[in-house]
């Protein structure tokens, strides 16, 4: 294990919730579509890193890297839009973790963009809240999954130009 992670005398957290030490560039193209899968939910996370150090690394071909990180963050996403329309059940509910007050609130502005605000779902901070309030919203799965692809297939697509225009 790490020991940056493990036995270190200031880690914080007790030694069963220690994350092994793993080596998500070995993983290969799965493990690229785990990182953005986690990245696109509400968990705090990050793809992109890896993906461009995958690219770098000259052991993985394009097309796939793009396929991979693409798949894994449309599917994060719509795990996300699932979570909305699950939720939205259940408005009004004592534990709900949204006001209704912030929930009407959030409806305003997803309304008044309308479901092109998903072109937007790559951004950070309120990327993820977008996917997850489209759902909530009940916006149609095969119009959301149309503007999430784009817009998420997009900015990795941008991010691997960038990359190529950089290091040539």
């Amino acid at each position: 294990m790490n020991s940056a992670v493990g036995s270190s005398a200031s880690c914080v957290l007790p030694e069963c919730f220690q994350l092994p030490d793993i080596d998500l560039l070995a993983l290969g193209y799965p493990g690229l579509f785990l990182a953005a899968l986690v990245a696109a939910t509400l968990l705090p996370a990050q793809s992109e890193l890896l993906l461009l150090a995958m690219l770098a690394s000259g052991r993985f071909e394009p097309v796939p890297l793009l396929l991979a990180a693409s798949v894994g963050n449309v599917l994060g996403s719509t795990l996300n839009w699932a979570l909305g329309r699950f939720l939205a059940h259940h408005r009004g509910a004592r534990w709900f973790p949204v006001s209704e007050t912030a929930m009407a609130k959030a409806e305003r502005r997803y309304r008044r963009f309308g479901a092109l605000s998903l072109l937007f779902s790559w951004l950070p901070i309120i990327g993820d809240p977008l996917t997850l309030i489209a759902g909530v919203l009940r916006t149609p799965l095969s119009r959301f999954l149309l503007l999430v692809t784009i817009a998420k297939s997009g900015r990795y697509l941008v991010l691997m130009v960038a990359h190529g225009y950089l290091t040539a």
